[in-house]
């Protein structure tokens, strides 16, 4: 097990705080018997190699071993191992849908980051800087190139976790309910291999945990292929939800009248969330809310109506992605330009903007401020407050800049 490991040269590689010297034992730890050791192993590698998102050169490398441990059946929890691995592969996954990985374009955007690697200095190298890192490299690239480089190492490291997709579909015979559902969407990520893995998938999409079958209804969505309209009858609502999700998917505007009706009973119910369903943490009201975007622009004013009422019952991560949606409606041109006052708002965006003033919960993550919602309010030119918000409705100067 873990054969090689000790033959890379860690202390040559970079992740989030520097030199990985570290990743082998953490790598290692996750085979512990102990389970607050495999949980501090956990902890540490999504710190150090999957940093807020961010993957770094060591985060590649450390795949195969990742997956040597994961294809170990007496590895314990490889549910939590699988989930970062998928993290390492794509990030967040609220960065790709509802859409699915634009490969080709992910592609394009790396094109000459190798180069820009490959001239990175190296920890150890005199002109790297061990208190800025890899950051000061990157402050001395133009922003275009930043951004190739960084395309080229999540690239890389997606490329790694690709090379396990045999083994994903393995997983999906495995007895553990949560680490089938985990591979269904796992597999969502590699829409190259879809011909592969359609196939496989196909059995679990009336798979009797409700989890399992919503994961893959979606994920075949996400690989181009619409699931059977006969699944919007099934007697379990989740069910129902990942069958709307992945045919909105791949038919858009064409969906049926079922798929449509399934989507808005979920973007705006009260509770919308299911343990079990990787997909947005389990947001299913929040994965249908963007669902609706698919629809095309004829159903833009129904699916608008249903993230209206919506938004007062979700709050802290839950309300992201209903705000976002609602936003994205309201504001077809973009933020407001400084000083708009709130007369010149359209109807759509007073009606939001009023809902969102009236809705304080949905401003709160753990009953404190979240931050997160308050910047995507703000990008769009609005307070990010509710109490700044319902302020300026009643005619005060509009935000100002920051």
């Amino acid at each position: 097990m873990l054969n090689g490991i000790d033959d890379i040269d860690w202390s040559r590689l970079s992740h989030a705080y520097g030199p990985a010297d570290d990743v082998p034992d953490q790598i290692r730890a996750l085979a512990s018997a102990d389970p607050e050791t495999r949980a501090r192993a956990r902890y540490e590698l999504y710190g150090n190699i999957f940093h807020q998102g961010s993957r770094y050169e060591a985060s590649a490398y450390a795949v195969p071993f990742l997956l040597e441990l994961l294809a170990d059946p007496t590895t314990p929890e490889p549910t939590e191992l699988l989930a970062l691995l998928v993290s390492i592969a794509i990030g967040y996954d609220e960065n790709w849908l509802p859409d699915g990985l634009p490969v080709a374009e992910w592609r394009r955007a790396a094109a000459g980051g190798e180069a820009l690697l490959a001239a990175a200095p190296r920890p150890g190298d005199d002109d790297f800087d061990e208190d800025e890192g890899d950051y000061a490299y990157l402050e001395s690239l133009s922003e275009d190139d930043q951004h190739r480089l960084d395309a080229h190492v999540a690239l890389v490291a997606w490329e790694a976790v690709r090379a396990g997709v045999p083994l994903l579909r393995d997983l999906l015979t495995r007895p553990e309910p949560p680490l089938r559902a985990c591979a269904a969407y796992a597999l969502a990520w590699f829409p190259e291999d879809a011909a592969g893995t359609l196939p496989v998938l196909a059995a679990l999409r009336h798979d009797e945990y409700p989890p399992i079958a919503a994961t893959a209804l979606v994920t075949a969505g996400l690989l181009g292929e619409a699931p059977d309209a006969g699944l919007l009858a099934d007697p379990r609502p989740e069910v129902r939800w990942g069958a709307a999700v992945g045919r909105a998917r791949v038919l858009g505007r064409d969906a049926d009248e079922g798929t449509v009706q399934e989507l808005l009973a979920w973007a705006g119910r009260r509770s919308g969330r299911a343990t079990g369903v990787p997909f947005l943490d389990g947001d299913l009201a929040g994965l249908a809310a963007l669902a609706l975007r698919q629809l095309g622009p004829d159903r833009a004013g129904q699916g608008f109506e249903a993230l209206l009422r919506r938004i007062p019952t979700a709050s802290g991560e839950e309300a992201l992605p209903v705000v976002a949606e609602a936003l994205r409606l309201a504001f077809p041109e973009g933020p407001l330009p400084a000083g708009t006052p709130a007369a010149a708002l359209t109807e759509p965006q007073r009606r939001l903007a009023a809902t969102l003033a009236g809705s304080p919960d949905t401003w709160l993550i753990n009953g404190r401020s979240f931050g997160n919602l308050r910047m995507l309010v703000h990008g769009y030119g609005l307070p990010d407050e509710a109490g700044q918000l319902r302020t300026y409705l009643d005619g005060a100067p509009a935000v100002a800049e920051r």
